[in-house]
């Protein structure tokens, strides 16, 4: 009957796994395999400790979670709104939740994966504030944004009611009317069309006021202008409001306001 204190000698002498007929019936308790040539044993035939496996020769296996870097728009309203998502290994539609400043969590109306390093999320949040972003991916692994990248604020809200600012007589000189809007921080005024240079209007960007030395210019016909103003506030939300100044010839002066 084969030893195992007898392995080194057989192996010595150039026995390989196939030489050694069976050794079902030896039991194997102490010792190691000294050399590679007996390419198996039934684990089953050994009753001593197994070799330590090396594990140097081993590949760590990591955790990829996913990743959040963005948030567009990142100030919104209080009204439902679609915000996109980037980052990375969103393996799957994943869970998304909005968390407020006071441990409040929200969670959106719908989410759509546009891709895995994209979401789309529309979600409303009825409180003014910042919040920060928790998106989990279906297999439990999951982030939370270091710092709250979105913000809830009002836009600005127009006191000066839209349409005609009133009729002043051609080549009026001074105010023709001051606009006012209301928001959470303080209002910039700025025209998105190009009607007031044409009617020789300044508009003053931080008062609103629409002024002038010289109403209509050349022109000596009656002309309404129609331009419209947009108001923006310190979180860049804006608010747009259409409105209209008429010139008149032949009186002798003066102007009507609404």
């Amino acid at each position: 009957m084969t030893k195992a204190r007898d392995l080194a000698n057989i192996i010595a002498g150039g026995f390989t796994s196939g030489d050694i007929p069976n050794l079902s019936t030896d039991k194997l308790t102490s010792g190691t395999l000294p050399d590679a040539r007996i390419a198996a044993v039934s684990a089953s035939k050994l009753t001593g400790a197994l070799p330590a496996i090396d594990g140097s020769s081993l590949t760590n296996v990591s955790e990829v979670k996913p990743t959040v870097s963005s948030a567009t728009p990142s100030t919104i309203t209080n009204s439902a709104t679609d915000v996109v998502l980037a980052g990375t290994n969103f393996t799957a539609t994943p869970n998304v939740e909005f968390i407020a400043s006071t441990g409040v969590i929200t969670t959106p109306n719908t989410i759509v994966r546009n891709s895995n390093v994209q979401l789309t999320v529309n979600v409303t949040l009825p409180t003014d504030g910042t919040y920060f972003v928790r998106v989990e991916n279906p297999n439990g692994l999951a982030v939370r944004t270091s710092s709250a990248i979105i913000t809830v604020s009002d836009a600005p809200t127009w006191n000066t009611s839209a349409g005609s600012l009133g009729s002043f007589a051609g080549d009026f000189s001074g105010t023709l009317s001051t606009l006012s809007a209301s928001g959470d921080s303080t209002i910039a005024y700025s025209e998105t069309t190009s009607a007031l240079s044409g009617a020789g209007i300044t508009l003053n960007s931080s008062t609103g006021a629409l002024t002038t030395s010289d109403f209509g210019g050349s022109s000596t016909t009656p002309t309404t202008y129609n331009f419209t103003i947009r108001a923006t506030d310190g979180e860049s939300q804006t608010a747009d409001r259409s409105f209209s100044i008429s010139s008149t010839f032949g009186a002798t002066g003066g102007a009507t306001f609404n």
